[in-house]
């Protein structure tokens, strides 16, 4: 069934009910996440602390959606348990329809650490041990997916060069390119850009923006910044303080509306939802 053939369910609404935007005023019926009521648990040394409670959203194929809030409000630990590497002590995430129990490699995770990547092996060989070791391609399909993706972000030149000779931005450029050869269902990103400096860091949001445009990949981001979040988005999730809840979800501004006055009412908006009481 095509896009615009699907039944449709009511935009977002923020946190008195109203329309969040009204040029999108609907989305498609049938989800390709769903996390529903989640509560998240886990143990320190001394304490049992709860990360989120009842979390509920859905996100759809082609989406951005973007978990916004401050430290501590569970983002993270929501992304590692659609990532099926923690359960939920209350409620479930399903993809596709199936509930998460543990990883595959329909979900693949981006980290901020720049060292996430096999320091023994080269760019190209990077990609290339994801998809073979996974079963996600073999042989020729596995090189030719991994040479498209590589070029896809600008690395064809240092296919052969090794994780210590290049620079910060670099390497999440491969961590990026590992996981969309791998062609998962939706690509997980937590905090990928926080370590980098403001340029490069707008760099590679402008790079992210630009692959989707190409690809049209589902992505699930995770930030704590109000404007990487509408510069990266196309709709957003407001986290409470911990334990995180949802306080509202919204949808981001067009890309000609970013820089205007519409992106700065939008971050006021966002920054009194989540910080004035």
């Amino acid at each position: 069934m095509s896009r615009t053939s699907q039944t449709v369910r009511p935009a977002p609404v923020d946190a008195v009910g109203t329309p969040a935007d009204p040029v999108a005023a609907t989305v498609p019926a049938t989800p390709l996440l769903e996390v529903s009521g989640v509560t998240l648990q886990y143990k320190t040394t001394d304490h049992l602390v709860t990360a989120t409670y009842r979390v509920d959203f859905q996100v759809f194929k082609s989406d951005r959606y973007v978990l916004l809030g401050p430290s501590g409000c569970g983002k993270s630990t929501l992304l590692k348990a659609i990532g099926g590497y923690l359960e939920p002590v209350e409620g479930a995430i399903r993809l596709n329809g199936h509930e998460v129990t543990k990883p595959g490699p329909d979900r693949m995770m981006v980290f901020q650490e720049f060292d996430q990547l096999l320091p023994w092996k080269s760019v190209r060989e990077n990609v290339l041990f994801a998809l073979t070791t996974s079963g996600r391609a073999k042989g020729a399909e596995a090189a030719e997916r991994t040479d498209h993706y590589i070029n896809k972000v600008g690395l064809a030149k240092f296919a052969h060069s090794f994780p210590h000779t290049l620079s910060g931005g670099m390497k999440q450029r491969v961590a990026i390119a590992r996981g969309m050869a791998m062609e998962p269902d939706v690509l997980l990103m937590d905090e990928p850009y926080a370590a980098l400096d403001a340029l490069t860091r707008r760099r590679m949001q402008d790079e992210l923006l630009r692959l989707w445009d190409d690809t049209k990949f589902t992505v699930l981001f995770v930030t704590h910044s109000i404007e990487e979040a509408i510069r990266v988005g196309t709709r957003i999730l407001l986290l409470s303080p911990h334990p995180g809840q949802v306080k509202a979800e919204l949808n981001s501004i067009p890309p000609e509306q970013l820089g205007t006055a519409a992106q700065a009412e939008l971050e006021a908006r966002i920054n009194d939802m989540l910080f004035v009481h």
